[in-house]
């Protein structure tokens, strides 16, 4: 039995640099690719947004010099390296992926994303793996994880980090820092914690879609999440919900 039908999960870039620091971990993403495979083999339709990070980041690349707009766009090419990267993985594990694209990427086997055409590969059994953030310069892959869950009709959002969840400050900087299993959206707000910017934060309020922050380092995790056990859940992650 599983507690979702359809999931949004948004993973950074940085997440799949593992412990090398720069670049893209093949441990780290067949890591990856094997949780997410176990999770479609249950029934779960999987769509997935992953940021740039590990390569280039747009806000990065002004300090350097940079135009912001042709940062973001560099930006944008590192998200479908990471999607590519990903999808050969999950293949490699055994498992159906798909990339498309926010921007054309044809020679690169990356169509472009339709909410119709992603829901119609998931459908068919399809991890669909969204590349190139929204298309547009000024919005992270956070608000464009916000846009395409929200596009795609999931039932929610599920953000996987490092951290186990929301705290009351950071708990890699903060030994006293408290975790939250469950805070809505205006606590969020009105404490100033920072789950996902403001932008894709507010989308995800108004649109009512829930967000799961979990520790998705820890292979198994992903499964948990998605496998209705409601005990484990608190162990695991924080719900950001109405």
């Amino acid at each position: 039995m599983t507690q979702y039908k359809r999931i949004l999960l948004k993973l950074s870039g940085e997440s799949l640099q593992g412990q090398q620091g720069y670049g893209l971990d093949p441990q780290m993403l067949a890591s990856y690719a094997e949780q997410i495979k176990a999770v479609a083999d249950s029934g779960v339709q999987i769509g997935i947004v992953i940021g740039g990070g590990n390569i280039f980041r747009g806000m990065s690349g002004v300090g350097k010099g940079f135009d912001r707009v042709r940062g973001d766009q560099m930006g944008m090419l590192a998200t479908v390296i990471n999607s590519l990267a990903l999808q050969s993985a999950i293949e490699n594990a055994g498992g159906k992926a798909r990339v498309l694209t926010s921007i054309p990427m044809g020679p690169v086997g990356a169509g472009i994303y339709s909410k119709f055409r992603a829901i119609e590969l998931m459908n068919e059994g399809y991890t669909v793996i969204i590349g190139g953030g929204t298309g547009n310069p000024f919005f992270t892959t956070d608000t464009a994880s916000a846009l395409r869950g929200v596009e795609i009709e999931a039932d929610v959002l599920l953000k996987g980090t490092r951290v186990n969840g929301v705290y009351t400050a950071d708990p890699e900087k903060d030994p006293s820092a408290r975790k939250y299993d469950s805070i809505t959206f205006s606590e969020v707000i009105a404490q100033r914690l920072k789950v996902m910017d403001l932008t894709a934060f507010t989308m995800c309020m108004e649109n009512n879609l829930p967000i799961f922050v979990f520790d998705m380092d820890t292979p198994g995790n992903l499964a948990k999440v998605t496998g209705g056990d409601a005990s484990a859940l608190a162990a695991i992650g924080t719900l950001v919900h109405n």
